[in-house]
Formats: structure tokens, C-alpha cells, sequence
């Protein structure tokens, strides 16, 4: 074995040599393709798939060659025959690696998503850092690396929040049932325009879309940059324009209250019981009851015993 060995080692060694020259024209070719796809934006991700695939089928061709020189009776047509042989071991082996590798090959052609931008998919939210055949890397806001794995991408629901160069947001503002509804609404306008990076088109606008318990609820929509820093800090420069503007005018924010009334409803404490009165309809100018605890007592019982 050790004659063996000794005698196979030039050959070994050429094969390192040739395996390590391809190794690096590979690498080379990978990054030629990625740094001339940069350039055409519209084939960025073509380019990172070519790179790729240039790069695994020249270090298949030096592995081939390779072994060539170091078992000159070897020919690619056994290592095809071998492949053929156990290719239902390996698919199973392989499955998952395999079918991550074919989603991320579509997802780089189909461009779902591109580097940079910022996605939404199951728990995780955040910035696409660089797609791999694999997977794919997001930086969460908060500053971790979440990596997942392309079929799972590929299968699954995704929100790109930057797939397009404007993005709306909303805010429901309440006013009192007492203010008036077009004042607020031309006040509420105007605090929005009044905000840097709100965009002026498309337009902002004001609805009405709730008569709630405490408040008539008005709706502010507006647009900005898609990305997650803009639309935060336009937001909190819009809820405060639109409170100090409203509060300098008047207008009413009411907090939700509650009223309770307390009623004697005798003809002799509460007025004219032919009009209507809060806490109960108008009635025919009849006496009504009066109403305690104990006669509540007393009627309960005699229906009780009305059934009995």
C-alpha cells in the first residue's frame, strides 16, 4: 500500500495542482459574471444564477480531470454509470438541499425580491441581504441575521414592502360629536401637507369612517417612501402635526366616557313626560312609576308567584 501510495503521489500532486487552477478560474469566471450583471440592474440576479452554474460546472470539469490523472483507466462515463446507480440514494439523501437549490435558482430568475429589498414572510421582517441557491439572508431591524431556506421563501407567503416607490399610510384620528366634521377634516389636511416626506402625489385625504360611542372618526391617508425608517418617521411627524393643529383650533379629542344617569322619574322632580327625555322615550303625559329597590323587590316577587 505504502509503494502504492508512493507511486500515486506525483499524480495526486499534478491533480491537486490542476483542481486548485480550476478552482480559481472559477471563482474568477463567478465574479467576471457578478460584476458585469451589476452594471444591467435588469439582470442582476440572471447574473448571480450564470455566475453560479459557471462556476460549479467548471470545478466539476477539473474534478474530472483530476481524477483522470490520478486513475488514468477512469473515464467519465463510470462516474455517470456510478451516479446513475446510486442517483435514488442520493435524491433521497439530498432532497431538501436539492429542492432548496431549484427554489432559489427560480427565485433569482423569477426576482420575487431583490437584494436590498425589505420583506415580510411568516414571524420574520427585514432586509434582504444576499440570496444564495440555498437560502436567503434577512437583517431584522433590530439587528439579527435570520437565514431561510429558499423552498420554504419559494412556497410560502411573502410581503415585499418596497416593491414599488410609494407606500400608504393610515391614522384614525377622533373628534367630538359636537365639532364640525368639514373644519377638522381641512385642518387635518393641512397638518399632513405640512409634514416632510409626505408625498404630494398621489394626494392625501381625510374620510370619515366611523360614528363610534365618543367620537366621529376621521381617517387620515397618506403616502411616503415604501422603506420601513421613512415610514415610521413620517408617521410620528404626522400624529404630531395633526394633535397640535386640532388642539390650537378647538376641536374636540375626546377620550371614550361613559354617562350614567340617575333618574327619580316622578312627574314632580323631571319635567314634562310628553317630551322626550334622555334615558327613556316620550311618553303620553302618563305618571310614570316610581322606581326603587324595594318596589323592584316587591314586582319581581308577584311575577314569580304569577307563574307559579
Amino acid at each position: 500500500m505504502l509503494n502504492d501510495f508512493l507511486r500515486l503521489l506525483p499524480a495526486m500532486v499534478l491533480a491537486l495542482v490542476i483542481f486548485g487552477i480550476f478552482f480559481l478560474v472559477a471563482r474568477t469566471v463567478r465574479n467576471l459574471v457578478r460584476r458585469v450583471s451589476t452594471g444591467i440592474e435588469a439582470h442582476r440576479n440572471v447574473g448571480l444564477v450564470l455566475g453560479r452554474l459557471a462556476q460549479w460546472a467548471i470545478l466539476l470539469l477539473g474534478l474530472l480531470i483530476a481524477l483522470v490523472i490520478v486513475f488514468p483507466g477512469f473515464s467519465p462515463g463510470d462516474l455517470i454509470t456510478a451516479l446513475g446507480i446510486s442517483g435514488v440514494a442520493i435524491g433521497f439523501a439530498f432532497k431538501d438541499i436539492l429542492q432548496n437549490f431549484l427554489a432559489g435558482i427560480l427565485i433569482l430568475l423569477t426576482e420575487p425580491f431583490r437584494v436590498g429589498d425589505q420583506i415580510i414572510t411568516g414571524d420574520f421582517e427585514g432586509t434582504v441581504e444576499e440570496i444564495q441557491t440555498r437560502a436567503t439572508f434577512i437583517k431584522t431591524y433590530d439587528g439579527r441575521r435570520v437565514v431561510i431556506p429558499n423552498a420554504d421563501l419559494f412556497t410560502d407567503k411573502v410581503t415585499v414592502n418596497t416593491a414599488f416607490e410609494h407606500r400608504r399610510s393610515q391614522y384614525d384620528a377622533g373628534i367630538g360629536y359636537g365639532d364640525d366634521i368639514g373644519r377638522a377634516r381641512e385642518l387635518i389636511l393641512e397638518a399632513v401637507r405640512s409634514v416632510e416626506g409626505v408625498l404630494s402625489r398621489p394626494e392625501p385625504d381625510v374620510l370619515v369612517v366611523e360614528l363610534a360611542d365618543s367620537t366621529i372618526n376621521l381617517r387620515a391617508r397618506w403616502w411616503s417612501h415604501p422603506t420601513r425608517i421613512d415610514v415610521l418617521q413620517v408617521q410620528d411627524r404626522v400624529l404630531e402635526a395633526i394633535k397640535m393643529r386640532l388642539t390650537h383650533e378647538g376641536i374636540d379629542l375626546p377620550f371614550p366616557t361613559q354617562v350614567l344617569l340617575f333618574h327619580d322619574q316622578t312627574e314632580e322632580t323631571d319635567g314634562d313626560r310628553s317630551r322626550q327625555r334622555e334615558g327613556w322615550p316620550a311618553g303620553k303625559g302618563q305618571l310614570p312609576e316610581a322606581r326603587s329597590i324595594a318596589g323592584a323587590l316587591g314586582r319581581m316577587a308577584e311575577t314569580g308567584s304569577s307563574a307559579a
